[in-house]
Order: structure tokens, then C-alpha cells, then sequence
């Protein structure tokens, strides 16, 4: 059965290859160790037009060309299905050997491993068979080179400014001196990446973004302040995302695996989790903390100092001036709180076992009458509800400092769409 692998960009990293993909499919991959891959010759390949008329002949040179290809995706496709940012080149080929033609209508199968490899070399052992016999072979020498990076022409890229291999920096953009972007990025024409600014792996910053300027802070006298960003985020047209301030502890902080939409904005000293999303122009005021799985609709506005949840729900227009509780659909101007966002959490991988005893707990926070103190003493005292989940809303609400949104909505719960 074919391996699904992303053959065309692999390939690409060989340097100085045959115009043509002389890979068609992978039928077996164990990385770093071993690679069996497909190569199906047709009457229609170019090659066969001067080699040679009416005696169609693969040429040997081709055969070992489909061994480098292979050996391409052996030793820069990794387990995860990243490609590794590095170049590999043919150096020699010790040992070749061709048993028997290759000719139209043949299925070559590529069979390759790892001999020996070291940081910048390795030494890949390649035999190819039609069918069951043996038509070449020989042990490849390969040159293993950081991927460079591509800076456009006209882009700024200022002295002391750190590029990672395989990072693309598009037309006018601005890159400041003091900023590390690491491997395989892509900032976009026209973005500007300033300050003391770290940009993890396979990040985009799409045109025209502003990453790592000054905060909007009266109180900001240019202090060396950081922004920490992590890996494999997306920040689309016209997102700003400031540094930090002094006061606020001098950093702003984003995890990995996040998306900010067009014209979202993330102030000074702010702290955003993982695998968050950030709907067009949604807005946070400094010093607020977003957790893992958050969602903050279009237009939505988060009060300086406040917390979002875990998997909490912001619904589009909000406006929030308390910390909104994690799992639970908080939508409003002023925003209340519509109780467990059920179907997101579903989505998301919750059991129902854990839904249901979500769903109890907030009907004591939401429908008892009891107050937050002893509400929050009930689904401790209660065993049913025992589990993490609910263990992390107690100690969510517990250590607020500007209070949780508990106002419950006017209407009924059930009459809201969670994704409201």
C-alpha cells in the first residue's frame, strides 16, 4: 500500500536533479532506515525520443537519478510528515551496477538504506528491480547542506538579524536587527518584524502584518522588551502583535499551532496558549491571558488583566471585562455567560461522560441559587462530578482576580448555537 508522503517538494531538495520526478509513489518507509519507492516507465518519457529510436532504453544515468530522488525522501521526510530543512546533492556513486534493460511498460521498484550517515554526509545503499530480478545498484554519496533561505531583493533584512534554512521573506518586507525567525517561515510582502522578536518554526506572517513593535503604552520609555513566539502559527493581512513593557513583566508570549485572523490585534505583556484561534479584528488589551484551545470571534474585545479558559467560546462582537470561563459559550456586550459549549467541546474529542459532568457542574454556577462559594463546595462535594476537567473550572474561578462571568444570559441555554 502507497505511503502517503508529499513526493514533489521532497524530491525538490535534491539539488541539481533531472527536470523530471523519476519518484511516482512510496510503498514503504521507516525513517532514517529504509525506503522502498515506485518508478513506472512509459513510452511517453522524454528520454526514450534519442535513447534510442525504435530501441526504447531507460538510461543508466536515469536509473541512478530515480535512486537520488528516493534517497531525497529517505534521508529529509521525517516520521511527522515535516520535511527536514535541508538540501541533499549527489556527490559519487561507488559500486554501480546494471544487471538489465529498462525499458516502456517496466515497474521499477526502489529499494534503499541507510548505510552510514553523518551531520552533512551519508551514504545511502540503492538497488532497483523489475519484478524479482535485479536491473541496477550501487551505493549513492550524498551531500546533506542546510536549506537556504530566500530573501527577496527588495526586502530590508537588517545586520544581526537571524534567518532560518528554508525561510522565505517576500517582496518589502522588513525584518529588524534583533529578530530570530527560525526554519521554514514565510513572511509575507510588506510585513514588518521588528524588536527583540523570536518567531518559531514553520510560522506565517502574511502581508502586510506589524509583529513586534512597540506597545501602545504611555508608560513604554524603549526598554528592550521581548515578543516569544512559537511554532507553526498563522498570522494573517494586517495582524499586530506588540511587545512587551517593563511593568508587565517584559514579555509577550504566544505558543505554537495558533491562528489570528485578518486585523486581529494582541497587545503588550499579553500570554496566548496553544491551537487558539482569533477571528478578524478580535482585539486583546494587555496583560491578558488566552489558554490552549480558546476561541475569540470576529470583533470581539478582551478587557486588559483578563483570563480566557481552556476551549472557552467568545462569541463575534463580545465585549469582556471579567476572566470568561473555560469549556463555556460567553457571548454579549456586556458578555454573559450561555452555559457549556457542548457540541465545540464534541468536536474537539470530549467524551460525554465528561460533557455531562461539565454540563452539571455549570447548572450549580449558572441555575442554583446558590451562591459562588457554596456552588462551587457542591461540585466538590459531589463524586459524580469528580474529574479533571471540572477540578481545573474550580481552580479557574478560584484564582480569579477580576472575577469570573457568571451573569447568566436572559434567554434559555439550549436557544443559543454554540457557535454563535
Amino acid at each position: 500500500m502507497p505511503v502517503s508522503i508529499n513526493l514533489p517538494p521532497v524530491v525538490d531538495r535534491l539539488s541539481s536533479r533531472f527536470p523530471l520526478q523519476m519518484v511516482d509513489a512510496v510503498t514503504e518507509f521507516i525513517a532514517g532506515e529504509r525506503v522502498v519507492a515506485i518508478k513506472n516507465v512509459t513510452i511517453n518519457e522524454g528520454f526514450f525520443q534519442g535513447h534510442f529510436p525504435g530501441a526504447p532504453l531507460m538510461p543508466g544515468v536515469l536509473m541512478i537519478e530515480s535512486m537520488a530522488q528516493a534517497a531525497s525522501v529517505l534521508l529529509l521526510q521525517s516520521t511527522d510528515g515535516t520535511i527536514l530543512p535541508q538540501r541533499t546533492s549527489l556527490r559519487g556513486v561507488d559500486g554501480a551496477k546494471f544487471r538489465r534493460p529498462v525499458g516502456p511498460g517496466d515497474c521499477v521498484r526502489l529499494e534503499l538504506s541507510i548505510e552510514r550517515r553523518r551531520s552533512t554526509m551519508a551514504r545511502v545503499r540503492g538497488v532497483a528491480f523489475v519484478e524479482d530480478q535485479i536491473v541496477a545498484e550501487g551505493t549513492l554519496v550524498l551531500a546533506i547542506e542546510p536549506e537556504p533561505a530566500i530573501i527577496h531583493p527588495t526586502a530590508i533584512v537588517e545586520v544581526g538579524a537571524s534567518i532560518g534554512a528554508g525561510t522565505v521573506v517576500a517582496p518589502g518586507a522588513v525584518i529588524g536587527p534583533h529578530v530570530t525567525i527560525g526554519p521554514r517561515c514565510k513572511i509575507g510582502a510588506g510585513a514588518i518584524v521588528e524588536g527583540w522578536t523570536s518567531i518559531g518554526e514553520g510560522t506565517e506572517v502574511f502581508p502586510y502584518a506589524s509583529i513586534g513593535l512597540i506597545p501602545q503604552d504611555t508608560k513604554f520609555r524603549g526598554e528592550p522588551t521581548r515578543l516569544e513566539i512559537g511554532a507553526f502559527n498563522v498570522f494573517r493581512e494586517f495582524v499586530t502583535i506588540h511587545r512587551g513593557t517593563a511593568g508587565g513583566g517584559g514579555v509577550t508570549r504566544i505558543g505554537d499551532h495558533n491562528l489570528f485572523m485578518a486585523y486581529s490585534h494582541v497587545a503588550h505583556d499579553c500570554r496566548v496558549g496553544h491551537h487558539t484561534i482569533f477571528g478578524n479584528g478580535a482585539t486583546l488589551g494587555g496583560h491578558v491571558q488566552v489558554e490552549d484551545y480558546a476561541t475569540i470571534s470576529a470583533f470581539s474585545g478582551v478587557h486588559q488583566f483578563c483570563r480566557i479558559g481552556s476551549y472557552a467560546f467568545i462569541g463575534g462582537y463580545s465585549v469582556v471585562t471579567k476572566d470568561a470561563l473555560p469549556f463555556a459559550k460567553t457571548v454579549g456586550n456586556r458578555a454573559r455567560n450561555y452555559g457549556l459549549n457542548t457540541v465545540g467541546l464534541m468536536r474537539r474529542g470530549f467524551t460525554s461522560e465528561v460533557v455531562t459532568r461539565l454540563r452539571h457542574a455549570y447548572r450549580y454556577l449558572l441555575l442554583s441559587k446558590l451562591n459562588t462559594t457554596r456552588a462551587l463546595a457542591q461540585i466538590e462535594n459531589d463524586p459524580e462530578l469528580s474529574c479533571a476537567e471540572v477540578q481545573y473550572l474550580i481552580d479557574f474561578i478560584r484564582g480569579s482576580k477580576r472575577g469570573v462571568i457568571l451573569r447568566r444570559a436572559t434567554r434559555r441555554l439550549e436557544d443559543v448555537s454554540p457557535d454563535e
